[in-house]
C-alpha cells in the first residue's frame, strides 16, 4: 500500500515537473479558470507551482554535472 502511494506521487511529481516545462518552453498551462471549484483551483495552482520548483531544481543539478552539457 505504501509503495503504491510512493509510486503515484512520484509520477505526479513527474507529471508537474512536464507541465512546468511545457510552459517554460510553450507558454502553454492548463487553464484554471475554467475549474469551477476555488479550493480546487488553488490546489491545481499550488501542484503547478511545485512543479516549477522541481523543474528548476533539476536544471541546477543537471547544470552542475558533468554528465550534460549547454547547446546553443
Amino acid at each position: 500500500m505504501l509503495g503504491k502511494l510512493v509510486h503515484i506521487g512520484f509520477d505526479a511529481v513527474l507529471i508537474s515537473a512536464f507541465l512546468a516545462g511545457v510552459k517554460r518552453n510553450t507558454g502553454l498551462t492548463p487553464k484554471l479558470s475554467e475549474v469551477p471549484n476555488k479550493d480546487v483551483r488553488q490546489i491545481l495552482s499550488s501542484y503547478l507551482e511545485f512543479g516549477e520548483y522541481i523543474f528548476d531544481f533539476a536544471v541546477v543539478v543537471f547544470g552542475r554535472s558533468s554528465s550534460f552539457e549547454r547547446k546553443h
